[in-house]
């Protein structure tokens, strides 16, 4: 059983940054983050190993996001830096055991957080 929480969300000016923090009960998971806008599919945004030594990044935030961990406070960060109002959306961690090409898919995840919203202005 794994148990995840999600804060740091908040509104934010174009341009601006948020760091987004992922609580869980265990640290031995491949974490990963995903986001969601009203009307649409839930969206990949990045992803770390366990370890720390893999990580992944959507197309569309490289360059601009970085995934992180501290194992020790059981704890993966997402900075987001250089915000974009297409960013806007509900972001949600999730925990997998496994590490492949499917790190990018939603049903490649057992575990869940509640969400913390992200509001990009412009």
């Amino acid at each position: 059983q794994v148990q995840l929480v999600e804060s740091g969300g908040g509104l934010v000016q174009a341009g601006g940054s948020l760091r987004l923090s992922c609580a869980a009960s265990v640290s031995a998971y491949n974490i990963g983050w995903f986001r969601q806008a009203p009307g649409k599919e839930r969206e990949f945004v990045s992803a770390i190993s366990w370890t720390g030594g893999s990580t992944d990044y959507a197309d569309s935030v490289k360059g601009r996001f970085t995934i992180s961990r501290d194992n020790a406070k059981n704890t993966v960060y997402l900075q987001m830096n250089s915000l974009k109002r297409e960013d806007t959306a509900v972001y949600y961690c999730a925990a997998t055991r496994l590490w492949g090409q499917r790190i990018t898919v939603v049903s490649y995840y057992n575990y869940w957080g509640q969400g913390t919203q992200v509001t990009v202005s412009s």
